[in-house]
């Protein structure tokens, strides 16, 4: 390569990277070398971009009965008056769009570890009385499936460790009640990846009119969720499989 820099030019660029950490433009200030030639030279040593570090191994878990371990947690959504640009890929909005006020809504879930049978609802808000009364809700429609929980993990919201009514409702029914470790949801993670599709195929899958359409189409979807969506952790099934004992599974 008769046009590449002499191996005392290129040893320069790249200790100035090595003491600085700075930049191609910035470090051709220094060298008085095009900055197409300091990234090239950069790029040739391997330095051109800061070394990543290693992604943490998931740690894969399971509890071995429905019931066993509860997760729950809340999603936000925008509420709207005609389809946004998420679906459309418009972003034009007229003046009285832009003051009007429409909000959020919240939705709530309750994902069962061993299953992933989900539960949902849509609320105006996240506080601790909705969110008692969501899990009374959420626990007798577990009930009527036969699934009685032993353990419910969420993480450290105020709405879930300072909110007295959701203590004794699960002191009530024998729940014990964790809470993930600080700035660490993929304890959390099996909620976490359910509202990944919630958003996902729920949220963004449809057009909807106005955020009121799309409320509606939530039961049907959970619906769908639970009983004819194949699930890629349970071989293809859905989570229903796992609850009714269809395949007599835990006899």
């Amino acid at each position: 390569m008769p046009r590449l820099l002499e191996a005392v030019e290129r040893e320069r660029i790249c200790a100035v990277r090595r003491r600085s950490s700075w930049g191609p433009r910035l470090i051709a200030g220094e060298v008085g070398h095009p900055h197409a030639t300091v990234w090239r030279t950069l790029k040739r040593a391997g330095i051109s971009r800061p070394p990543r570090e290693p992604r943490e191994q998931p740690r894969l878990y399971e509890w071995p009965c429905p019931g066993d371990l509860l997760h729950i947690d809340t999603k936000r959504f925008v509420r709207f008056t005609r389809p946004g640009h998420a679906v459309t890929g418009d972003r034009h909005r007229t003046g009285a769009e832009k003051r009007q006020r429409v909000g959020y809504e919240w939705v709530h879930s309750l994902v069962d570890d061993h299953s992933r049978y989900a539960y949902s609802e849509l609320h105006d808000d996240e506080r601790a009385a909705t969110v008692t009364g969501f899990m009374e809700r959420a626990l007798a429609h577990f009930a009527d499936l036969g699934i009685q929980p032993r353990r419910l993990l969420s993480d450290n919201a105020f709405s879930y460790r300072k909110n007295g009514s959701l203590r004794e409702l699960l002191q009530a029914h024998a729940i014990e009640h964790r809470f993930i470790q600080p700035r660490r949801p993929q304890t959390n993670g099996k909620v976490e990846r359910f509202q990944q599709t919630l958003k996902r195929e729920w949220g963004l899958g449809q057009v909807y009119r106005s955020s009121d359409h799309r409320a509606q189409a939530l039961s049907h979807w959970l619906r769908y969720y639970n009983e004819r969506r194949p699930h890629s952790s349970l071989g293809g099934r859905p989570p229903i499989s796992r609850v009714h004992n269809v395949p007599r599974q835990d006899i």
